[in-house]
C-alpha cells in the first residue's frame, strides 16, 4: 500500500493511499483545523470524511507530466505508463501550482 504527503503550497494538506480497491485521500486534521486552509481541487472540498475512488482521483492523475516529459520519466524507469500512482510519486513533487507529492515511506515516518 502505497502512500504520499499532498501539500499544498507549504502545508501538510493530506495523505493520498493506494487502496485494494483503488485509491483514498483524506485531508489532515491539523490542516482543515487552520483559518485560512484551502481545498487542494473544486472536486475535493475540505472535509473530514476520506474520499474514495475506484481509479486515481482525476486531479492528481492531472499533476502527472504529459509528451515528451513523460517519455522521458518512463524511459528513465521501468515504470508502466498505466502505473499512474508510481508516475505521480516519480514525477509530481515540484508541480508547477501550489501542490506538491511527497512518497511516504512508512518505514522512516511513524
Amino acid at each position: 500500500m502505497r502512500k504520499a504527503l499532498i501539500y499544498n503550497k507549504k502545508d501538510l494538506a493530506g495523505v493520498l493511499t493506494e487502496i485494494d480497491d483503488g485509491y483514498s485521500f483524506q485531508y489532515d486534521d491539523s490542516y482543515l483545523a487552520m483559518p485560512d486552509a484551502e481545498p487542494i481541487s473544486l472536486t475535493m472540498p475540505l472535509s473530514p470524511l476520506p474520499y474514495k475512488s475506484k481509479v486515481l482521483f482525476p486531479f492528481f492523475d492531472g499533476l502527472i507530466p504529459e509528451g515528451w516529459l513523460l517519455d522521458v520519466a518512463i524511459r528513465n524507469t521501468d515504470i508502466s505508463i498505466l502505473d499512474r500512482m508510481s508516475l505521480l510519486l516519480l514525477c509530481c513533487k515540484d508541480c508547477i501550482g501550489a501542490v506538491g507529492v511527497v512518497p511516504l515511506n512508512e518505514e522512516n515516518h511513524e
